[in-house]
């Protein structure tokens, strides 16, 4: 609460990031070069205010925090600019992250005219990505300034330290890893071991009042989870409905399964109008390996090893690939899995 937040991104995925910070209380101010993506946002009702002026931005954000109102500003902007213009001015937030596509230094826009970069990007994309990757140096270089003087940094796993890295930016520590870790390894991977991750589903029926159904059955199913309630409750406050109405939460080992089972019992009885889909997010604790992000510091070293690998391991091996599958070097992993009656090799 109270907390100002510093991010990049406003698109698909990083739209979210305003919402999320103000469903927290916090003041966030999000940069944004495309402006037409910040007044989508507003629009929809994730974004509070747009400006395109750094002054009125920063008024706004340093107002809100002072009074620990939340709000969400999207300036329009280049974090290449803006980033190194507010440690010049000692503007440090509490928190900073990023959502740009830095995956793609094609889709990552340097400093300079959008029209310009949209027709170099045509002509010339290795000169495009020069500019990108110089503009990344900025940004990070920026980021880490801000972590110099006291802010808490977390990168998002859109490889934004390595594309800072190729262009030169002194980016690790003594021990060899990152200055800054992602959010997965600082905060998610504790769920994690205890078996929780995403669980989302879709109202077929369009119907918001099938979403509201299902909201209230989760509450009855898990009143000891006060995460969760707080999770359910603040979303069907302020999430919008975009689209087909949906939610998504966080639920622990086999729990997704009960639910499953009593929202298909309430389609079935027409409590709930349609079918619901239910699928499984790419951030869980069997996704994927990506060494930068879901699978960053795995105790076990296991940060590379793809799932395609532990399969063949788990069927050929005699025995001891798959006690380090189960638990992956985590000792909460272990007693989780005891607790849950889950039954691995000793």
């Amino acid at each position: 609460k109270g907390k100002l937040v510093l991010t990049a991104g406003m698109g698909g995925m990083s739209g979210a990031q305003p919402l999320a910070a103000t469903m927290n209380e916090a003041v966030i101010l999000d940069v944004e070069v495309h402006e037409e993506r910040i007044k989508r946002k507003v629009e929809e009702g994730y974004c509070d205010r747009m400006t395109s002026n750094i002054d009125e931005a920063i008024k706004w954000v340093l107002d809100a925090k002072n009074e620990e109102v939340p709000l969400s500003v999207g300036l329009v902007g280049n974090a290449a600019e803006v980033h190194p213009e507010l440690v010049k001015r000692d503007i440090i937030p509490d928190i900073v992250t990023d959502q740009t596509p830095a995956h793609d230094l094609s889709s990552y826009v340097p400093i300079g005219d959008l029209e310009e970069l949209d027709k170099l990007r045509e002509i010339n994309k290795e000169e495009y990505h020069h500019r990108a990757l110089s503009s990344i140096k900025l940004h990070v270089s920026a980021i880490l300034e801000m972590q110099r003087r006291g802010a808490i940094v977390f990168d998002y796993g859109n490889n934004l330290r390595e594309q800072a890295e190729l262009a030169g930016v002194d980016i690790r520590d003594e021990k060899g890893g990152f200055k800054y870790k992602g959010f997965v390894l600082e905060y998610i991977r504790p769920l994690f071991c205890v078996g929780k991750g995403p669980f989302r589903w879709v109202a077929l029926s369009g119907d918001p009042k099938d979403i509201e159904v299902i909201d209230a059955k989760i509450l009855e199913m898990f009143p000891e989870d006060k995460a969760l309630a707080r999770g359910i409750k603040l979303a069907s406050k302020k999430v919008p409905t975009l689209g087909l109405p949906s939610r998504v939460c966080w639920l622990g080992y086999g729990d997704c399964a009960k639910l499953g089972m009593e929202i298909n019992i309430m389609v079935a009885s027409g409590e709930i109008k349609a079918p619901v889909v239910i699928g499984r997010d790419h951030l869980d604790c069997g996704s994927v390996a990506s060494p930068y992000r879901e699978t960053e510091g795995m105790l076990d070293g296991s940060d590379a090893i793809a799932d395609k690998r532990l399969k063949r391991v788990l069927t050929v091996d005699p025995g001891i690939g798959i006690a380090r599958h189960v638990d992956a070097g985590y000792k909460i992993a272990i007693d989780t899995a005891k607790q849950k009656k889950v039954k691995i090799p000793e």
